[in-house]
């Protein structure tokens, strides 16, 4: 694991290291640079592989092609040996590393394609003159680009690119302004003007001042409606026992997040059972002692109980959460309002190994949230309606079918959207077109039209080829709110402690094989990832196949009632949103007395609100980058 960030043009190695030094995080155990003149590569290497010669930049027998890498390549033992019989020589002991050059060797741009694993790849090939970006299918490790007079600039974060001296520094403001409805930027863009995401599955080339980009890899939703439950079920957990088995792979100690729900329980049971010794655990608990959040620290310690594992617990307050906002923000160097939890507990983490073992991807791909539940209600009680008579009532039979959704609210949700999936899922999200008209101050205004979210989402949308809606929802999330919300937590907030998450229900062969279930078998009669828990309940402790979801996410919005009040009055104060004009004060300062008066819906939209502000202040305010 690490991070690798380069340009084209001539060398200067100040600027390099420079660039390096701003994602040390992500590699502190050493660093590695190239440069030939026309490209310069560097990275931070976190060293879990071949520790002893797999030190990068990596390069081929020939040293025509070089490569700096972030990740795991889970299935290298393989490539390797098929490489060798092809009559590749290697010069690294065991280095999951060297395979990138002597596939591109043999397959050529295709390479990608051989490798299961989690990656971003920038291979440089000196004789073509072609640089290529790569980002593994699913988009767990992050990589970003710009280009500027021609050149080519990129990092495994946005701040390595900031460093550049022909960067200018300016905020997207169409980024931002889906930001507030979407709670991240969504990619291709950035906060930054200039700098984008290379999106899942997809590779840049880049050749004498052109870039190009292709997409190489993108899940098919194509149901088997004739699949029954035994074969789905049997077959998950095989792919998920080999998944767990390949991402064991490590020459130093690892370990498991384990919050006591199905996910990540059934990757530690899995786990055991292959560790000849106690697997390392953790688990995220609170000092305030909140009710819905106490299951948690429970059914971990029932999981590791059983299963022998050697437990830690990290109990964190409110207190924890201001003092260490402001290095949040500046590990996703970007507005983000979702779910940060992850930076907390890999704090205990980073004291005992330096890879953990997750849970991550199950909601995703099985169906868990509030969107994958309402999917297909809404679809029945749409095709529903027509023959419903005035005043009727609903039978039994009908009823069941809405599981697990209110009624009352698929009705108040479906007289809104008219039923269209576009729509009622625009209306789940933190604020609507409308909203963010009030919302926004006259410096934001000023800066042109925006296209709408409303338009954004229709587009993600346009590109499903499901017909099932809950797979639909699953299919245009995937490569949209999935990489750019859920993977980016796990990623930069455990990054930011020099910790490698993998995530075998990442799998991207699981990924393919549950794109095929029908979604009757995901969520069946109101219970959520319905089949997952059919292949895994025999492993788990009694009560946790059962237990409502919590989700690992922090108490924020307890804490913004009460403890943290002073805290957020002050973010959003008039005087701080002066700074730069682009939220109408008077607009936020009615919410959040509105939101202390007992309206707790807000909560949402102020914490977002909130982000966004520390965001900007450190970027921005004091029109100079700060780094530490």
């Amino acid at each position: 694991m690490c991070g690798i960030c380069g340009f084209s043009g001539p060398p200067d190695e100040a600027l390099l290291r420079k660039m390096a030094q701003t994602i040390v995080h992500r590699g502190p155990d050493e660093d590695g640079f190239y440069a030939d003149g026309r490209m310069n590569l560097g990275m931070r290497r976190l060293s879990i592989i071949d520790l002893a010669t797999g030190h990068q930049p990596i390069t081929n027998e020939r040293r025509t092609v070089w490569t700096v890498f972030n990740g795991e390549i889970y299935n290298y033992e393989e490539l390797r040996r098929d490489l060798i019989a092809r009559g590749h020589t290697f010069y690294t002991d065991h280095s999951d590393t060297e395979v990138i050059v002597h596939l591109y060797e043999e397959f050529g741009a295709a390479f990608p394609n051989k490798i299961n694993g989690m990656f971003a790849i920038a291979l440089w090939d000196t004789e073509k003159d072609i640089m290529l970006l790569v980002r593994d299918r699913l988009g767990v490790k992050p990589l970003f680009y710009a280009e500027m007079r021609g050149a080519l600039v990129f990092g495994s974060e946005i701040k390595a690119i900031l460093e550049h001296p022909s960067y200018r520094r300016e905020m997207n403001f169409e980024a931002v302004y889906h930001y507030f409805s979407m709670k991240h930027v969504p990619a291709p863009l950035t906060a930054f003007k200039g700098i984008y995401a290379l999106s899942p599955g997809e590779m840049l080339t880049y050749t004498r001042g052109r870039t190009t980009l292709e997409r190489w890899w993108k899940v098919c939703f194509t149901e088997d409606e004739s699949m029954d439950e035994t074969f789905a079920s049997g077959r998950i957990f095989t792919l998920l026992e080999e998944a767990t088995r390949l991402r064991m792979k490590s020459d130093v100690p690892f370990g498991a997040y384990l919050s006591g729900g199905v996910d990540s329980s059934a990757i530690v049971a899995l786990m055991s059972g292959m560790s000849r010794k106690p697997v390392k655990t953790f688990s995220l608990g609170y000092e305030d002692e909140l009710k819905n959040k106490e299951a948690d620290l429970f059914y971990a310690r029932k999981v590791s109980e059983q299963y022998r594992t050697e437990h830690h617990e990290y109990i964190m307050s409110f207190r924890e959460l201001i003092e260490d906002i402001g290095d949040v923000v500046r590990a996703f160097d970007q507005p983000f309002s979702g779910t940060i939890s992850t930076f907390f507990l890999t704090k205990i983490i980073r004291k005992h190994v330096k890879v953990a073992l997750s849970g991550d991807g199950a909601d995703e791909i099985f169906g868990s949230y509030l969107s994958h539940r309402i999917a297909q209600p809404m679809a029945h009680y749409h095709a529903l309606l027509g023959g419903k008579r005035a005043g009727g009532e609903w039978t039994d039979q009908e009823k069941r079918l809405f599981l697990p959704v209110d009624i009352d609210y698929l009705e108040t949700l479906h007289r809104k959207s008219g039923g269209d999936e576009v729509r009622w899922r625009y209306g789940l999200l933190l604020a609507t077109d409308d909203d963010k008209r009030k919302m926004l101050g006259a410096a934001f205004k000023t800066k042109g039209t925006i296209a709408s979210t409303l338009s954004l989402l229709e587009q993600y949308y346009s590109s499903v080829s499901s017909r099932n809606p809950l797979n639909r929802v699953l299919e245009m999330e995937l490569s949209t709110l999935f990489p750019d919300q859920v993977l980016a937590f796990v990623d930069f907030l455990s990054m930011a402690h020099s910790v490698e998450i993998r995530s075998p229900f990442l799998d991207y062969r699981l990924v393919e094989f549950v794109a095929t279930i029908p979604g009757r078998l995901k969520i069946r009669d109101g219970v959520v990832k319905d089949i997952l828990k059919r292949s895994v309940g025999h492993v788990l402790p009694e009560g946790i196949v059962s237990r409502p979801k919590e989700g690992f996410v922090l108490p924020v919005f307890d804490w913004m009632m009460d403890r943290m009040r002073g805290f957020c009055a002050d973010v959003l104060s008039p005087g701080r949103l002066d700074k730069h004009g682009l939220l109408q004060k008077e607009y936020v300062n009615t919410m959040v007395k509105d939101y202390y008066a007992g309206n707790r819906s807000l909560a949402g939209r102020l914490w977002n609100m909130m982000m966004f502000q520390i965001w900007w202040e450190r970027y921005f305010g004091s029109g100079t980058y700060v780094n530490n």
